[in-house]
């Protein structure tokens, strides 16, 4: 073959032939050039306007269907400058609590049109920051976020985007204003305040040495162990021997080691307060294994009343927590901020409720 002929792959100038993609992704523009009209016309059809006429939308909806077409939907959004898209970012998955927020926002987004894309943090304020710089360049309709422990980088993605936010499981000071509102968009309940809830709760039942144990130690828990040390102080039984803090994951076996580890480094302890249910539950396993009486000889609280509390023996006291109501509450707040009417109340305190059972 002569050294100035193309080889035969090479496309040749001006040719209108449908470019091969690696994908295989069917395109707006592949369901025009078969129908034999303009990509604007499929995307009108498709989206139902009426100016299109009936038997050419059926057409066009025959070939789509034929050639598996599937919208993109970042394309769209970008496209109409709208998304139906939530970005909503949790901790973890594998936590009862937060597939309960979920599940709740999604019910409500969906009802409303719109779908949740979920990233998972993991408790790390840089993962977060990773998933900001990931998803909004897709430009969602709004965000939900769990927390306010952000990173410097992070809080400067989310003022910069303009996007509608609301904040979930934590509240802001009562006096931080925020653009546009008298305070920044939150839905939640007083961790501090509901750690105070259950100390004083311990306090009233008779204890004097009561450990604060947890696990994680993400922004949360530190609250909830400010409100079990505030009111330790009131009464001058703050001791800092008694702060049991692990960064691991919180678990069952990790409640029991945080038992084992409390009662060794002071055998006066009488009450033991955990930052987490799954936590508590190990350690009421570890006293029954050793026999310890509870709550007779060691009262054992817990915190969000997670499933099997109310069947432990014996049943566990704990704080309950309305992370359904959260979700909830949090999406129609969004919806609100996305449609961009003013919300009555942006700083939602839900509260929570002190369930006593056998264990305190």
């Amino acid at each position: 073959m002569d050294s100035s002929t193309p080889p035969p792959s090479s496309p040749r100038p001006g040719a209108r032939g449908r470019s091969p993609r690696a994908s295989g992704r069917v395109t707006l523009s592949d369901v025009a050039q078969a129908v034999g009209v303009s990509a604007m016309t499929v995307s009108r059809a498709l989206r139902g306007e009426r100016r299109v006429d009936p038997q050419l939308v059926e057409k066009i909806q025959a070939a789509a269907q034929r050639m598996g077409y599937v919208p993109d939907p970042a394309a769209r959004a970008l496209a109409s400058q709208k998304s139906t898209q939530v970005l909503v970012l949790v901790p973890l998955l594998s936590n009862t609590l937060f597939v309960d927020l979920i599940e709740s926002i999604h019910k409500v987004l969906f009802a409303a049109g719109y779908h949740a894309l979920i990233g998972v943090t993991h408790y790390d304020r840089a993962e977060e920051e990773q998933l900001l710089r990931t998803y909004l360049p897709l430009r969602p309709a709004g965000l939900l976020l769990t927390g306010f422990d952000h990173s410097p980088a992070a809080r400067k993605l989310l003022a910069d985007s303009k996007i509608p936010c609301v904040h979930m499981m934590e509240l802001s000071a009562a006096d931080e204003p925020a653009p546009g509102t008298a305070q920044t968009p939150c839905v939640g309940f007083s961790q501090a305040e509901a750690g105070a809830a259950i100390t004083r709760h311990l306090l009233e039942r008779g204890r004097r040495r009561i450990a604060f144990c947890a696990g994680q130690l993400d922004a949360r828990v530190m609250q909830r162990a400010a409100g079990w040390r505030a009111m330790l102080e009131q009464q001058g039984l703050y001791d800092p021997a008694l702060e049991l803090l692990w960064p691991q994951p919180t678990s069952m076996a990790l409640g029991a080691e945080l038992l084992t580890q409390a009662l060794q480094r002071d055998p006066a302890i009488d009450a033991l307060f955990f930052c987490n249910d799954d936590i508590a539950q190990g350690a009421l396993l570890e006293a029954l294994r050793r026999g310890i009486p509870v709550p007779e000889r060691l009262a054992i609280t817990g915190f969000n009343d997670l499933p099997g509390s109310d069947q432990m023996l014996p049943p566990l006291t704990t704080v309950r927590t309305p992370r359904g109501a959260i979700g909830a509450e949090s999406a129609r707040m969004l919806l609100q901020l996305m449609r961009g009417e003013t919300v009555a109340t942006p700083r939602l305190d839900l509260g929570y409720e002190l369930v006593v059972r056998h264990s305190s």
